[in-house]
């Protein structure tokens, strides 16, 4: 058996070598994708956390302005 009769796959190839590239595309589809997702629950969080203490700022303003 050499290389050409093995990438040949016996006349099978075209239907081998699209599973493996379809299998490959999931798999990589599966690691990338909930990396991804993380990234933006991340950067909600942070913007949810200035957010608040922005507010909490403005309230503590707010109080300091009416105890004068």
């Amino acid at each position: 058996m050499n290389w050409s009769e093995f990438f040949n796959m016996g006349g099978y190839a075209f239907f081998v070598w699209t599973s493996y590239g379809l299998t490959l595309l999931v798999i990589v589809a599966n690691i990338v994708s909930p990396l991804m997702q993380r990234k933006k629950v991340i950067s909600r969080i942070k913007r949810a956390i200035k957010r608040e203490a922005i507010e909490r700022a403005n309230v503590e303003q707010a109080n300091i302005e009416q105890a004068k």
